[in-house]
């Protein structure tokens, strides 16, 4: 087989820029382990869009159209995703995308290995009801992931007989909270379910540190800010210890002590050096990339309806533990585990959930057989 060519298509800097980077090492760090393997047959081309919609449907041209590359491995937004995708089916290419989002869609050209709600929202709401109460307050980003992560919100409440305190919207570098801040210290929710991206969380969140330190009622043990996509690349952007306490739900976390990560950790170790802690961003670029080049290396092309049949098939090693890609779907079965921050920027894990299979379109018929909720502290 000759050597094949992967697109990566991550936006390094911009507001959600420490994201972005995260995700380029990981997937940097899958490729030198499949090169230790299997030489060169599988070769990264990066492309950086800074965060901007035209560079990612620009680099996506040249890389499906003018090179001729299947596979692309990117986007971190869902604003990008979704304006990537008709170029790639346009092409018949595979968009790997690794980040959690928002669910309804499935695409027989994207293979989905981000958590999506029934996998990250759900069982994060089945924790946080029972213990904190069901008189919630919302803010997101103001676009597709804010506003369909608040919809499903309202409609969990709902069903559960609670209420919505409060809910608003910001830009992703919009860093006024202070408005925010203040309708919230009156509204005096359960806790706060934080769907923001980039500088808008980072000041939300250094905000709601000194509401609480003003007022009990909101340290984080009390009611915590909690959400579905904060992870310990961007705790720094924060601050140290600002946001120790809240919780973030993720199918990976650095501290997780499974057999996978202690030997992914020591492999990490061995390349960055100690002290590299690891985010759900790098661990799922990774698999992602690790995933798509051994698929075409086992099936001898990078032809995607092949690759995407060999991904059906048993279950996938991966950091994550085990996974199935499902045929239906496309979307991976992920674990659900829930984390509160640490003093030190870290996650401690307080519960977990085994590998629950994807359910986009929130169909319910997978719910039953949903694996129970494991507390851990």
């Amino acid at each position: 087989m000759d050597a094949v060519k992967i697109g990566i298509l991550y936006s390094t800097t911009g507001p959600y820029g420490a994201m972005g980077r995260e995700s380029r090492d990981g997937a940097e760090f899958a490729f030198e382990e499949l090169r230790d393997t299997h030489g060169d047959l599988i070769q990264p081309v990066y492309i950086d869009p800074h965060g901007n919609i035209p560079e990612y449907l620009d680099g996506a041209r040249s890389m499906l159209r003018d090179c001729g590359y299947r596979h692309i491995v990117g986007t971190i937004t869902s604003l990008a995703r979704k304006e990537v995708i008709p170029l790639v089916e346009k092409h018949d290419g595979l968009l790997w995308y690794m980040c959690p989002y928002e669910g309804f869609e499935a695409n027989e050209n994207v293979i989905y290995t981000g958590a999506c709600p029934n996998q990250h929202l759900i069982p994060l709401f089945d924790y946080l009801l029972p213990r904190y109460g069901k008189r919630p307050y919302l803010v997101g980003a103001n676009y597709v992931w804010g506003w369909e992560m608040n919809r499903l919100s309202r409609e969990l409440i709902n069903e559960a007989g609670g209420e919505i305190l409060g809910e608003r919207y910001l830009p992703f570098e919009e860093t006024a909270v202070e408005r925010i801040i203040d309708d919230i210290e009156q509204r005096r929710p359960s806790f706060v379910l934080s769907n923001l991206i980039g500088p808008a969380s980072y000041a939300f969140l250094k905000a709601f540190k000194e509401l609480g330190d003003r007022d009990p009622a909101f340290k984080p043990e009390r009611c915590p800010v909690v959400s579905c996509d904060l992870t310990e690349c961007e705790l720094g952007e924060v601050g140290p210890g600002v946001a120790a306490g809240q919780l973030s739900a993720a199918s990976y976390f650095d501290s997780l002590n499974s057999a996978e990560n202690l030997a992914f950790k020591a492999r990490i170790t061995r390349h960055f050096g100690a002290g590299r802690r690891i985010s759900n961003f790098f661990a799922s670029a990774y698999s992602a990339v690790k995933m798509c080049g051994e698929a075409i290396l086992a099936a001898g092309t990078d032809d995607p309806q092949t690759v995407r049949r060999r991904l059906s098939g048993a279950p996938l090693s991966t950091v994550h533990g085990d996974i199935r890609i499902d045929a239906e779907t496309n979307h991976a079965a992920l674990p659900f585990h829930l984390g509160r921050i640490t003093a030190d920027n870290g996650f401690e894990i307080i519960a977990s959930r085994p590998a629950i299979a994807a359910d986009p379109y929130l169909t319910g018929r997978r719910r039953r057989s949903a694996p129970k909720l494991r507390i851990v502290s």
